[in-house]
């Protein structure tokens, strides 16, 4: 990555309501205290344009001070994948589906685990579940994402 040069990186779960906004709220929270350049974004492989974020993930991240009710969904493209300098999948079958249909992405595309933790495991999916599931996810992802960032901040 080129000195000055914002890294784009790409959060990818399913519908873009629940894990990857979670995780794109919890990044940008995370990163205020870094001298790190990124641009954080999220999307869904099968999102619809649009759709606000779960209440139940509002809810959990409203508890830690993050606001992602203004969150709309969106459906992953070609596009945003080219522009990306870094995708991080919730899980191996986003990560294998992604690739299935964009296949030149393979040198940048991880599980968010995989890449901040060294371990090839999913984030569980709390989809429909009560606040709390949600809350074991968010809890799950900000483990994840700290690894991304003593990730970053050894490369930089």
């Amino acid at each position: 990555m080129p000195a000055g040069k914002v890294m784009k990186i790409l959060l990818l779960c399913t519908g873009n309501t629940c894990r990857s906004p979670m995780a794109e709220g919890l990044f940008k929270e995370l990163l205020k205290e870094k001298e790190l350049y990124v641009q954080v974004v999220s999307a869904g492989l099968f999102a619809l344009d649009g759709g606000m974020a779960s209440p139940q993930a509002i809810t959990a991240m409203g508890e830690k001070g993050i606001d992602i009710s203004k969150h709309r969904a969106r459906q992953v493209t070609k596009d945003l994948v080219e522009e990306s300098d870094l995708i991080l999948s919730m899980t191996s079958e986003h990560k294998k589906r992604l690739l299935t249909i964009i296949p030149e992405a393979k040198k940048k595309v991880f599980t968010l685990k995989e890449f901040g933790q060294g371990e090839p495991l999913d984030i569980k999916d709390p989809f429909g579940q009560p606040v709390e599931v949600y809350k074991e996810s968010a809890k799950e992802i900000e483990g994840a994402l700290k690894g991304v960032i003593r990730r970053l901040m050894e490369t930089r």
